[in-house]
């Protein structure tokens, strides 16, 4: 598929104008644009600007708010709780792990829930806020329910991703960041939007057979990565996005692409810890070194290439396409031409 290549900085004032064109605060849509185009920056495109379109559709029909203040609750030193106001879940993202980043710079750790909010795209975008302030991140959300529990055949559980960061000196940062379904919501869409199978054994009907045709993906439900264990990781994020937040818990969440009904309301989960109180940061960062290098000396499978930390990919994806232009594909492209031309922005092509 044919691909565009725009700088960072063209790319970043196109979304900025893009928002604002809709009729997103300005502000938000900064801390928005940021979110959008780093994603895409680490080869994240499912989670990148290819999402604006549906996002905005969902802001024009009231179904998400902007401006957006939060409302902020803080029961202890180092703990919030936020009522994102139907806001936009990147800002709000944005918004609650500065805020956690914050308490732990003060208390050594800060937790902030968030309720009332809209898909936040990817996790890994807020843990390296943390990593880069010497801290370790914790990021996740629950979302529409797709996954059926362990053993079950209806779904129950979004795919409800996790991340986790820390700060990594040789490459910026660790970054963890996956969904607990076996195979992700957006790669789900992607299947059906080009009309291609999928494995067996991912999704299953109501009785328990795999399906793979995309035309009926729709009716089944995706399985928990790893039985049972990936169905405890999703139910975890379930428990501390869903219900401890006060936001919507399974089918109490919305769909972003399919029901324009009612709002969202979905939750997530931040922590921030201060790698600072707990051992001084050139000790940490020397015993990470020491970690990643057993890592990397631990031999190779048959088909690997080399041994990989999590996140060294991306940091990859993202020299390359700071160097040569973020790469957006041919129907991304198109699509934001449309909604350039509706909210009176000139395309950046």
């Amino acid at each position: 598929m044919n691909t565009v290549r725009i700088k960072e900085d063209i790319l970043t004032r196109f979304v900025q104008a893009l928002l604002r064109g809709a009729g997103v605060d300005s502000n938000e849509a900064a801390d928005m644009a940021a979110v959008f185009v780093w994603t895409d920056m680490i080869g994240r495109h499912l989670h990148g600007v290819n999402r604006l379109p549906a996002l905005i559709k969902r802001f024009k029909l009231g179904l998400i708010g902007s401006p957006c203040t939060p409302a902020v609750t803080q029961p202890a030193n180092a703990l919030a709780l936020l009522d994102g106001h139907n806001g936009f879940g990147q800002y709000l993202g944005h918004f609650a792990m500065a805020k956690a980043i914050a308490m732990a710079s003060e208390h050594g750790v800060g937790v902030v829930g968030v309720r009332s909010s809209n898909h936040f795209g990817a996790g890994a975008y807020y843990v390296n806020l943390a990593a880069r302030s010497n801290q370790i991140g914790i990021a996740m959300s629950n979302s529409v329910p797709k996954v059926a529990p362990h053993g079950g055949v209806r779904p129950v559980l979004g795919t409800n991703p996790f991340a986790f960061g820390a700060p990594w000196r040789e490459k910026g940062a660790i970054l963890v960041d996956f969904s607990t379904s076996a195979i992700p919501g957006s790669k789900v869409l992607e299947a059906i939007a080009n009309k291609t199978s999928l494995p067996e054994g991912l999704v299953v009907d109501n009785e328990g057979k795999s399906i793979v045709d995309p035309q009926h993906l729709g009716q089944g439900a995706i399985l928990p990565f790893g039985g049972a264990k990936g169905f405890c990781v999703g139910l975890m994020v379930e428990l501390l996005s869903g219900v401890l937040t006060g936001a919507g818990v399974s089918h109490g969440v919305a769909s972003m692409y399919e029901d324009f009904s009612r709002p969202a309301d979905n939750g997530h989960f931040f922590l921030a810890l201060d790698i600072a109180r707990l051992m001084p940061l050139p000790r940490y960062y020397a015993r990470t070194a020491e970690l990643v290098t057993l890592i990397k000396a631990a031999g190779k499978s048959g088909a690997a290439q080399e041994v990989l930390i999590p996140g060294e990919s991306r940091w990859r994806s993202f020299a390359e396409q700071e160097s040569l232009g973020v790469g957006i594909d041919q129907k991304t492209v198109e699509r934001l031409t449309v909604l350039a031309k509706e909210c009176g922005v000139n395309t950046p092509w």
